[in-house]
């Protein structure tokens, strides 16, 4: 809107009978362009989303990116791959995308579901499908009380708890069916996200998501997001954080070898780089365990020099097995990357990435730092896209290895006796 405003005054202008070389011809423009400026560094949130075939897939046989990416799942190996979803709280979505009175469908953990919050604000998420005659509630439903309404026939389910609670055509006093409720999940709304939990076993929180103390107090606030598809298992994602030893071959090389690992050594790039080094660890206190804890150190190399004014401390605290909350603290202001990874079907993955900084920081500032995630997350979506997973890896006796070995076992935990398989959810055609 602002640039079409800007080009209309531009052409007002120059079509004028004044003189373009009087100050004041230019003046509308020119506080419009200030204003642009003002905007881009002060106003502007990032907001970045990716589909699955944009990113990770080379092209071949005069194929389109997306029947690439179609083609290339069909074909590849996926290994022998652990319970497609583990225990553990999901991102849903932020909490200001669902309004008051409003209701959504949403898809995540092979499930349709209705997402709806009340008019006094309470967020609540059932299964979406209506018992009577399969309408989804969550597309078209209404919200009334703490009920959503069904939009075939009107039926009205409570958010507690997943209860028909009114039936229109029923008599004054009619009973309600007793087989007439869906299932209600445990919702938990923190740090501006609204997370479920999943438990295969039925199991009421084994734990929960800490508070960022920061962004609960308004001292931090919310200044961009992206979002990214990516097609492989959850615990691969999870397990980057281990991962020490990819850093040099994936993350080193400058951003300005781009994201397609094929080019990322390109000699004209090589005057900058990063040097990246990080540690690992798991939690064993108790009431801790399902915590692990990476701390990653980022240099960076300017024609063979360290320019230190840049170089920044990230401590990732990995909550369970798809949240992780990236603490920094940098020459430009203190801040947290929230990392959530959600399973929309078996090997489909939905990544949302948010930064919240301190309130006095330009978001340009932020803009570039969640932009520098995107594009290092990027070059790993392209080794996550194709690769097979490797249930028992030839390993290197090596502290890099090692620690990979000590993250799959830590990361067992969120499985149980009743995690679904891919290969049940396939024979039941239950994503």
């Amino acid at each position: 809107m602002l640039p079409e405003l800007l080009h209309q005054l531009v052409q007002q202008t120059v079509s004028g009978s004044e003189s373009l070389l009087a100050p004041w011809a230019w003046a509308p423009a020119l506080v419009l362009l200030i204003v642009l400026l003002v905007y881009g560094i002060f106003l502007r949130k990032l907001d970045y989303s990716r589909s699955l075939e944009d990113v990770g897939y080379i092209t071949f046989d005069g194929l389109s990116r997306r029947d690439t990416a179609n083609r290339i799942r069909r074909a590849r190996k996926e290994g022998r791959v652990p319970p497609v979803y583990p225990n553990g709280w999901y991102l849903v979505m932020e909490g200001d995308q669902l309004k008051p009175g409003e209701a959504k469908s949403v898809q995540m953990i092979g499930k349709t579901l209705a997402v709806f919050r009340t008019e006094s604000g309470e967020a609540h998420i059932l299964d979406a499908y209506c018992p009577h005659f399969g309408a989804n509630m969550g597309a078209g439903g209404r919200v009334v009380g703490d009920c959503i309404e069904c939009p075939f026939h009107g039926w009205q389910f409570r958010g507690s708890d997943g209860r028909c609670a009114r039936i229109p055509v029923l008599a004054e006093g009619g009973k309600i069916p007793e087989m007439a409720r869906v299932t209600s999940h445990i919702v938990k709304e923190v740090n501006g996200g609204l997370y479920l939990w999943f438990d295969a076993e039925g199991r009421e929180p084994t734990w929960d998501l800490p508070v960022i103390e920061e962004i609960e107090t308004g001292e931090w606030s919310f200044k961009g997001r992206t979002r990214h598809f990516v097609n492989c298992h959850i615990e691969e994602i999870n397990q980057n954080g281990a991962d020490v030893g990819h850093l040099t071959t994936v993350h080193d090389p400058s951003f300005f070898g781009g994201t397609d690992l094929r080019y990322i050594f390109r000699w004209w790039s090589s005057f900058l780089w990063q040097k990246f080094s990080a540690t690992w660890k798991p939690c064993t206190e108790p009431g801790s365990r399902h915590q692990a804890v990476m701390v990653l150190h980022e240099k960076t190399y300017l024609f063979g020099k360290n320019v230190k004014f840049v170089e920044m401390t990230v401590r990732a605290n990995q909550l369970g097995p798809a949240v992780v909350y990236l603490e920094f603290d940098s020459l430009f202001g203190k801040g947290v990357f929230l990392h959530c990874v959600t399973p929309v079907e078996p090997l489909l993955l939905r990544v949302h990435h948010s930064i919240y900084m301190q309130r006095w920081v330009p978001n340009i500032v932020a803009t570039v730092y969640l932009n520098g995630e995107a594009f290092q997350f990027e070059r790993d979506i392209m080794i996550w896209n194709n690769k097979e997973f490797k249930d028992k890896p030839v390993l290197a006796k090596s502290t890099e290895d090692s620690l990979m070995v000590q993250h799959r076992r830590w990361y067992s935990q969120f499985y149980s006796e009743n995690s679904p398989t891919i290969e049940s959810l396939r024979d039941s055609k239950d994503w």
